[in-house]
């Protein structure tokens, strides 16, 4: 058994309620030395039961490439966990689905960087996290209202 699992099933028969997807799951996180948003969305993570490491590199987009982001799709971070990309402010709530579901697809995307989702402060505009199929199209992961 794992060290997470056996950490997990701890917490669990604990009565604590983060979210086994979730707790001390690894996730790097590459990003620009010059943005500011990145670190509140790392710590929105962090706050749900993440392990974040911060990689900083001047080429973000080589790293799109790699983990197959398109430009059309990005945002101004790209994340790795449990071998999923996971591109822009995505919620905790929908990485921890994703994680839980393990479906066979690339990752989540959620594009540019909308209003009101984690590490974009407060606004009312709605989006949707996406998920990325392996042959490069989408469909909606999870639609999110905004808040008011």
């Amino acid at each position: 058994m794992s060290k997470t699992m056996k950490r997990a099933l701890l917490l669990v028969a604990l009565g604590v309620a983060a979210p086994a997807a979730a707790l001390g799951e690894e996730i790097d996180v590459w990003r620009s030395p010059f943005c500011g948003c990145c670190h509140l969305w790392m710590k929105h993570m962090e706050s749900a039961g993440f392990t974040v490491r911060s990689n900083e590199t001047d080429d973000l987009m080589a790293v799109k490439r790699e983990r197959k982001v398109p430009p059309d799709l990005a945002s101004c971070h790209t994340a790795v966990v449990a071998g999923y990309t996971i591109e822009g402010h995505v919620p905790a709530a929908d990485v921890q689905k994703l994680l839980a579901d393990r479906p066979d697809a690339l990752g989540l995307v959620l594009p540019g960087m909308p209003a009101g989702s984690p590490g974009m402060g407060i606004g009312a505009e709605p989006y949707d996290v996406l998920l990325l199929q392996k042959d490069g199209s989408t469909k909606i992961f999870a639609h999110h209202a905004g808040t008011t």
